[in-house]
């Protein structure tokens, strides 16, 4: 049994609300929970008959606790979430996935714009969502675009132009910004029926359109009425290929399906009657969670993280256990009264239920995915001969072209599969270009230089590469100050390139490991290896793409975007500016001739 006096700490334990956290014997919090009454319910914890295994299993971990008091349940809920968020405990549901969702902007200028948003709502404008992901927003303005000629662009942009762009050309913008094309009660008009479609009203679009196509139509401009009945049949296209329309202003409904040790809250967005998506969340169970403390820790820190969009109705297959308390506190953070509502009623009901089919299905497949991870890291830890099972691998790999612009990505994998939160890339700098293998030395030194938990030091790491780049690993670890040491691998590459012919390296030794082209093992290592080619690779890309778009002037100390400009006006470009001479330079209205000393230098190395 655990070693903590529980008698001795019951004993001045206080009747009031509050939260409690229980710490194991190295201090780190194991547990949060929240209580009406701190007494009856941290003893609940120390009843000779408590007849849950596992939590028994929790309670013979506590080493110690603290309990925080506070003046009312509501404060409690808000309390637990804070501390579930800090410190991410074992034994409580945590919500992987706390980002903030994106909606669509219309901004409050003289031409508006649409566009992606996402993070505080600041600017002023209209905004419309929230969506489930960046693709549903991405998908509904392109869709937009066809219908409505309204600017897209970035303010920069449309300020910039002289003439009108190719969106114009194509028929999918106005042009507002230039003079003479649009005027601007027409352009107002679009964004209004634009507005009406966001806010779900298509039909009272359509009819507005077939009005103003009859009028120009009956007032011979014939070249109008075609645009208006071109508009009209691209919205009916996009309205038969749209989700589900109710009658629902605004709603989310929650489908919830357990099995094993996963579970699956499929949450859908109902905003002005159309379902606008749905998104399926896999929070991390604790073994000690039963199917309404999983299902209540994430409803509120999903909606308590402080970028959602708290509805006015709620909609779920059970009901909660501190239903009045959670609403009150979800009230109070919307600022308006908050329902829920079981799904009784037909509409609500075929909400839910579709809810429920695709958390189901969703969970299988997780599950589905899961088991085969883990079959695979079982087949890796036979073929290693380990006697301690692998929780946590890592992979490196070096991208560059021709030596330049080089990245080196670290990707981690668990035995959930890929750990993306952990991911991370590297810029190389100070090498001899092309030299792989100070590449790998350098990215082994930075990822892993200063590593403060023992729990992110992987069992096994990965090398992209043969024996030159395991022996830079080899070197590192060769002075390795801590206890627990990663496991060497280095994945060579077939003569052919082609997947299953790899060679699999251990460190020091450097013999193979013997590994079946069709085995899981292999597999698994490929999935990781194939999985760091893809992160070192995008950004390798990304940072030659930021080398073409960026003027070598931007690098120039002293030289800010206006004399950028000043340059560019008076040489007649950057070829110009680089045939130029240090004095011919130097006569250019606000640079000195140490400054055009600089600039020289700078353009000639």
């Amino acid at each position: 049994m655990s070693a903590f006096d529980s008698a001795a700490f019951l004993k001045n334990l206080t009747s009031q609300p509050g939260v409690y956290r229980m710490y194991n014997a190295q201090e780190e919090v194991i547990y949060v929970g929240k209580a009406k009454n701190l007494k009856k319910r941290v003893s609940s914890y120390f009843r000779m008959n408590v007849d849950n295994a596992k939590t028994r299993s929790l309670v013979m971990q506590i080493a110690n606790m603290d309990v925080t008091v506070v003046n009312s349940e509501t404060e409690a809920f808000l309390l637990e979430n804070n501390f579930i968020k800090k410190y991410k405990p074992r034994y409580n549901v945590v919500m992987r996935d706390d980002k903030s969702y994106p909606f669509i902007f219309l901004s409050d200028h003289q031409h508006p714009r649409l566009s992606f948003h996402r993070g505080p709502q600041k600017k002023k404008g209209e905004y419309f969502g929230p969506y489930p992901s960046a693709g549903a927003v991405r998908e509904s303005l392109r869709s937009m675009q066809r219908i409505f000629p309204v600017r897209q662009c970035e303010d920069s942009y449309y300020r910039a132009r002289s003439r009108p762009c190719l969106q114009y050309q194509m028929q999918r913008c106005s042009a507002p910004c230039v003079e003479g094309y649009v005027s601007d009660e027409e352009y107002n008009e679009q964004i209004d029926l634009a507005r009406l479609f966001l806010k779900g009203k298509n039909q009272q679009v359509i009819g507005t359109l077939v009005d103003k196509m009859e009028k120009a139509s009956e007032a011979l401009n014939f070249e109008a009425a075609a645009r208006y009945r071109d508009q009209i049949n691209t919205l009916r296209k996009v309205q038969e290929r749209q989700w589900v329309a109710g009658t629902q202003d605004e709603m989310d409904v929650f489908g919830f399906a357990v099995k094993g040790n996963m579970a699956c809250i499929q949450v859908m967005f109902i905003r002005d009657s159309q379902l606008l998506g749905s998104k399926a969340f896999f929070p991390k169970v604790p073994n000690t969670a039963d199917e309404q403390e999983i299902f209540e820790s994430f409803l509120l820190q999903f909606y308590l993280a402080g970028n959602k969009l708290i509805p006015k109705q709620m909609v779920f297959a059970s009901a909660l256990s501190d239903e009045d308390a959670i609403a009150d506190l979800l009230s109070s953070e919307a600022g308006y009264r908050v329902n829920f509502f079981k799904g009784a009623r037909e509409e609500k009901r075929r909400y839910l239920e579709l809810a429920q089919a695709n958390a189901e299905t969703a969970l299988e497949a997780q599950y589905g995915e899961q088991k085969s991870v883990f079959a695979r890291y079982l087949d890796l830890e036979t073929a290693l001969e380990l006697d301690a099972p692998l929780q946590r691998m890592e992979c490196f790999d070096i991208s560059h072209t021709s030596g330049e612009q080089t990245v080196a990505s670290c990707v981690v994998f668990n035995r959930e599969g890929p750990l993306k939160s952990d991911y991370r890339r590297y810029n190389i700098e100070g090498i001899t270009p092309g030299d792989d293998y100070a590449a790998m030395a350098q990215a082994l030194k930075r990822r892993y230089k200063s590593v403060k938990e023992v729990q992110k030091i992987p069992d096994l790491l990965l090398i992209d590469g043969g024996k030159g780049q395991l022996s830079q690993a080899e070197t590192f670890f060769q002075d390795w100050p801590h206890d627990k040491k990663p496991m060497l691998l280095g994945v060579a590459k077939g003569t052919t390139r082609k997947p299953g012919l790899e060679t699999i390296i251990l460190a020091d030794s450097h013999d193979t490991v013997p590994m079946d082209s069709h085995s899981p093992a292999l597999h698994l290592i490929q999935h990781i290896r194939d999985e760091s080619h893809r992160f070192a690779i995008t950004g390798h890309r990304n940072r030659r793409q930021k080398v073409k778009t960026t003027s070598s002037l931007e690098t120039i100390p002293g030289v800010g975007a206006k004399r950028r400009q000043t340059l560019l006006k008076y040489m007649g470009g950057l070829q110009g500016l680089k045939k130029a001479s240090k004095d011919e330079i130097a006569s250019v209205p606000g640079i000195s001739k140490e400054l055009a000393d600089t600039i020289y230098d700078h353009l000639h190395l």
